[in-house]
């Protein structure tokens, strides 16, 4: 039987059901009875939330004594695991679940198999639909797929009849008026402030049950006209500029807009009997399941994307399509939402739109690229925020620190202030050396370059005034985009940033994707089977191994620099052979563009980044074949200290002023002199102004850092005399003191350098 047959089957019985003049209890008595023959199922209960606990409200199989008197917290058991994290279990043996509890009075003990789905209303659990079996066995889809659509019909009469805990015992903002300080995912850096807007008021369906399936299946049709309508012109809207990632992102929505699967999926829940709103939520609750159930991040985030449209496909079916954005923001405003779509985010009217709080979200997501083309400070993962949050409290957003306060008090108003007010000054004082070369005291010229990565990126290059792009990260194209880009759009982009670049030289990492910058259309076992993903399959291991990638790679950027000057830097650099082997596919990529006669680049300059410490043994051997070194020192560090990078318990062993880094990068400063070969440092440490001046003193002359720390870098320079800190890092190198950082520290307050 499909899913559709199963689910029709209930539903049929149950609107019967509900239409009569039964008791509510008799009628959910008489729901467990239907679903247990339907499903060929000993045991289906049902669970409702009563006074903050789920009571046993109904069952077929278990003990009719145990109605009323068995009782779950919100957490506790299988069940309450299903309310608590409002999704869905499907064990062959329950016993094995961790969250497994055993109640007496009910008599389960027999029973091995057990599914469970939550029944909510308005994004909350106000109960759970269990069904259990004596063989262990999993539960087919078509089963779990029925149980899904009986929860929602479900749920209609719960709330109608009143047997569960009303939306006002689930409402915590309602309890809350004093200050609260709510911790987050930092996703775009900033400061806001401003009133707490929710993105869209919930959709309540009030009705499941279809009584016309064609009429319903129009109403859908009709609502993905006007969507893909609506799609086509944001995108064509789009106020970035021509031709920014922001538009590949909105690219990638709008596949997922035409997605013929996802609208077979509506239809299919249509013809269990569902109403077009029923089935489009019955649809994104399988969504939000497989989410969970994802441990890849990008895939993740496309997910996210669905799950924005299906939002907004069902605002226009129900004909709720009020949003924030539609009534207009009429002041300084955050947004608060679960998740937001990037399209979702470019109806805001930009210049009140001064902050956003999601309650998911991920760095890698689409909205984040695009806040970050519009300038608004993202904070991601608050949980709870839309219950925490009441519309119209003032918010406090610092993304800097990842904290999001909620009203708050007229002293920390006032701290805040005094916070944007010394931004302001220090913005202005750092925006007056943008055309100010940086020269330290004793007239040593330090290259100030910047870190991009995205076609937008490329405007700060004029407003920092530095030097170039020391590191264009080229993989960044490729981790937003639906598909593999092309070779013509890797040129366009290529072309694009040389040009806004003009005299300023660009150096292009070749893609480095692999480890935590998974593809989701790259078929593979790259990296998702390492057990340690950073030290993996990756960068340039993998490009080596999959020519065509790099090929492609390497004719979009001898197109591209047609005339120009070409850098190009390989990642993950090991030995000197694998240099040799990268260019070499460069070489035949040159050679074969020489034979068609096509313009080509100016000059080529060829290196590295040192980021794997074997490397730094064969710089004798390596040197004579490169223009320049860039040291990585994020991957290098962590390589060195096999201490990873991502996991706080481990961050004390991850500084940048440990002697043993300081002394490593001494030593290939050493091992490059006489060469040249120009070397540099690009990464996080080189933007911090206390790990610059260290480097500084170690001989480094080339920093690549984030444009915000452009500013702050050219002004410590300025401060700075190479053969002063030179001497003092010379003498803690030979006898290091007992903690690098407070030497460092206070020799800067003695000369009256700041580096905070």
């Amino acid at each position: 039987m499909s899913a559709a047959a199963a689910a029709r089957s209930i539903l049929t019985q149950l609107h019967e059901l509900m239409a009569s003049r039964i008791s509510a209890q008799g009628k959910l008595n008489q729901v467990v009875d239907i679903i247990g023959e339907a499903l060929d199922s000993e045991v289906c209960s049902i669970y409702l939330l009563r006074d903050g606990m789920l009571e046993l409200f109904a069952t077929r199989g278990l003990n009719q004594g145990a109605v009323h008197v068995t009782k779950l917290g919100v957490g506790e058991g299988l069940t309450g695991t299903i309310a608590q994290n409002i999704e869905t279990l499907n064990l062959a043996e329950a016993t094995a679940h961790p969250e497994f509890q055993y109640r007496p009075e009910t008599g389960e003990e027999k029973f091995h198999s057990f599914a469970g789905v939550p029944i909510v209303r308005r994004e909350r659990a106000i109960g759970v639909l269990t069904v259990q079996h004596v063989e262990p066995r999993r539960y087919e889809d078509v089963e779990i797929e029925a149980l899904q659509t009986v929860a929602m019909v479900l749920a209609e009469l719960i709330h109608n009849a009143g047997l569960a805990d009303g939306e006002d015992k689930g409402d915590a903002a309602s309890s809350h008026t004093g200050q609260e300080v709510l911790d987050g995912l930092q996703l775009v850096k900033g400061l806001a402030l401003g009133q707490a807007v929710f993105h869209q008021p919930r959709i309540n369906i009030e009705q499941t049950v279809a009584e016309d399936v064609e009429a319903e299946r129009q109403r859908v049709y009709l609502a993905f006209d006007k969507m893909r309508e609506q799609i086509d012109t944001m995108a064509g809207q789009a106020e970035f500029g021509v031709g920014g990632e922001h538009e590949e992102v909105l690219q990638t929505y709008k596949m997922f807009a035409y997605d013929e699967g996802w609208s077979r999926r509506i239809n299919e829940a249509i013809d269990s009997g569902l109403t077009a709103e029923a089935a489009i939520e019955r649809v994104q609750q399988r969504t939000r399941m497989r989410m969970r159930e994802i441990d890849d991040p990008l895939l993740a985030d496309r997910m996210h994307d669905l799950e924005d449209l299906s939002n907004r496909l069902l605002r226009i079916v129900s004909g709720q399509l009020g949003t924030a954005a539609s009534v207009g923001l009429r002041g300084d405003s955050i947004l608060i939402a679960k998740n937001l779509g990037p399209a979702e985010l470019l109806e805001y009217d930009r210049r009140r739109l001064k902050g956003v709080v999601l309650e998911e979200g991920s760095l890698t997501a689409h909205v984040v690229i695009v806040a970050r083309a519009m300038g608004v400070p993202v904070l991601g993962r608050v949980r709870n925020a839309r219950g925490l949050i009441r519309e119209g409290d003032t918010l406090l957003l610092d993304g800097d620190f990842a904290k999001l306060t909620v009203r708050p008090s007229q002293g920390v108003l006032d701290a805040f202030e005094a916070r944007f007010a010394i931004n302001r000054k220090r913005q202005a004082a750092y925006a007056k050396l943008r055309d100010v070369e940086p020269f330290t005291r004793d007239g040593q010229r330090i290259q100030v370059m910047m870190n991009a990565g995205l076609r937008d990126d490329m405007p700060m290059l004029s407003l920092t005034g530095a030097d170039g792009i020391g590191l264009f990260r080229t993989e960044f194209q490729f981790l937003v985009s639906a598909t593999l880009p092309a070779r013509d759009r890797q040129t366009r982009l290529y072309r694009d940033v040389l040009d806004i670049a003009g005299d300023k030289p660009v150096i292009f990492r070749t893609v480095d994707i692999g480890g935590d910058k998974q593809l989701p259309y790259l078929s593979s076992e790259i990296s998702r089977e390492d057990e340690n993903p950073a030290m993996g399959w990756r960068a340039l291991r993998l490009a080596l191994e999959r020519e065509g990638l790099l090929k492609a790679q390497a004719r979009a950027l001898l197109e591209a620099s047609a005339g120009k000057t070409l850098n190009v830097m390989f990642p993950m650099v090991s030995e000197p052979w694998e240099f040799d082997a990268a260019k070499k596919v460069f070489d035949r990529q040159l050679a074969y563009l020489k034979r068609l006669k096509h313009s080509l680049p100016e000059a080529i300059n060829y290196g590295v980044m040192l980021e794997v410490p074997s490397l730094a043994e064969m710089l004798d051997v390596l040197l004579p074949k490169i223009s320049f070194i860039s040291i990585g020192t994020n991957d290098l560090t962590q390589f060195l200290f096999a201490a990873d990078r991502g996991n706080p318990r481990l961050a004390e062993r991850y500084d940048w002023l440990s002697p043993a880094i300081l002394r490593f990068l001494a030593r290939v400063i050493q091992g490059t002199a006489g060469h040249r070969v120009d070397l540099g440092v690009c990464g996080e440490m080189g933007g911090r102004r206390l790990e610059a001046l260290a480097l500084i003193g170690l001989g480094i002359r080339r920093l690549s850092i984030t444009p915000a720390a452009v500013g702050p870098i050219k002004e410590l320079v300025r401060k700075v005399d190479t053969s002063e800190i030179g001497a003092a890092m010379k003498r803690w190198l030979a006898s290091p003191p007992p903690d690098m950082r407070v030497a460092l520290f206070d020799w800067a307050a003695e000369h009256e350098i700041e580096v905070d």
